[in-house]
């Protein structure tokens, strides 16, 4: 019989890309990692890893294997799942995270609903990056994430994730409030092609979606400016340094001399928020009593964010970090 955490570490390998990376995430030398690995390769009389320059690749047996690992560890997912259903009300530990947006919006409210409606159910909130919550969800760290669709994500038929389309947030040109456009109803985003453009930095989702919006809308910003914060984006565009595509659930200091202006491009550019479980792990209860209450809570927040001041303001960042994540620079 397979012990399943020795089949866990070769899931780890696969998900990590090396045997250096899986044992670090795992808490394990590499040396122990291999050695959980060639154990799994000896109990089934298969080559699992194979040497490939200076390091190790998987093997054709080690996929197919990895096929019906995944479908090991969901099954477990929802006998775990299946085992807790049994008590009357959901109770124990749920752990959450999300970017501050989502924690502000979705996930505080949810937290205070849950401690309200299931005093045995005790949730706790982790603000991650926004790539962090897929390696959390793989190591069993959380249980649940509300993530933001992205191209560099798994995909949505990963078979070790559950991801659900949460809602939409839709993106508004900012521009400054002298600005020609600052007096129009709404806008298409062709308009502002030749305006200057500040763009989160590169290792944000969302510079990723404004790209994406200019090209669909037939140009490429002249990008001038970057920055972390969809606050220090809205202290450049305040300062007449360019304009920029922000969502609307981010808050923007009431302060600050800058109009949202709506776009009346179809589709409209937006994100999409996704609710995401280890696969297999939807329907345990803790797990399914919050993901009902974010898809209830879903449509009012949506309806919110859609009456947004256009100087509404906050100090959340693009790259879903705090303040204190950011002090070096």
């Amino acid at each position: 019989m397979i012990d399943l955490r020795r089949l866990h570490v070769l899931r780890a390998v696969a998900y990590y890309g090396t045997v250096t990376a899986a044992a670090q995430a795992l808490h394990l030398t590499p040396s122990a990692a291999s050695q959980q690995v060639r154990q799994v390769a000896r109990e089934l009389d298969v080559v699992l890893l194979e040497p490939h320059g200076r390091r190790v690749r998987l093997t054709p047996a080690a996929h197919s294997l990895l096929t019906h690992a995944d479908a090991i560890e969901a099954r477990w997912e929802q006998a775990e799942s299946d085992l807790h259903a049994q008590r009357d009300q959901p109770a124990g530990l749920l752990r959450v995270c999300g970017f501050p947006v989502a924690i502000s919006t979705l996930l505080a409210p949810l937290a205070a609903t849950l401690r309200a409606r299931h005093p045995q159910l005790t949730v706790r909130i982790q603000e991650v990056a926004e790539r962090a919550s897929f390696d959390l969800l793989f190591n069993r760290d959380v249980d649940l994430a509300i993530i933001e669709a992205a191209p560099d994500n798994p995909p949505m038929s990963d078979p070790r994730f559950d991801q659900q389309l949460l809602l939409d947030d839709l993106f508004d040109l900012v521009v400054p409030s002298r600005h020609p456009f600052a007096q129009r109803k709404h806008i298409a985003l062709a308009e502002a092609a030749w305006e200057d453009w500040i763009v989160p930095a590169a290792s944000c989702t969302s510079r990723t979606h404004t790209l994406a919006a200019c090209s669909t809308a037939g140009f490429t910003p002249n990008i001038t400016h970057h920055a972390l914060e969809w606050s220090a984006i809205a202290g450049l565009i305040a300062h007449g340094l360019g304009v920029a595509l922000i969502p609307r659930m981010a808050d923007l200091a009431p302060h600050l001399p800058i109009t949202r202006v709506p776009l009346n491009d179809d589709p409209s550019p937006g994100r999409k928020l996704l609710t995401c479980t280890r696969m297999g792990g939807r329907n345990h209860p803790a797990t399914a009593a919050a993901l009902n209450e974010l898809h209830h809570a879903a449509p009012t927040t949506a309806a919110r964010a859609e009456r947004v001041d256009v100087r509404r303001t906050g100090d959340v960042g693009c790259c879903g970090l705090q303040d204190s994540d950011r002090r070096q620079g």
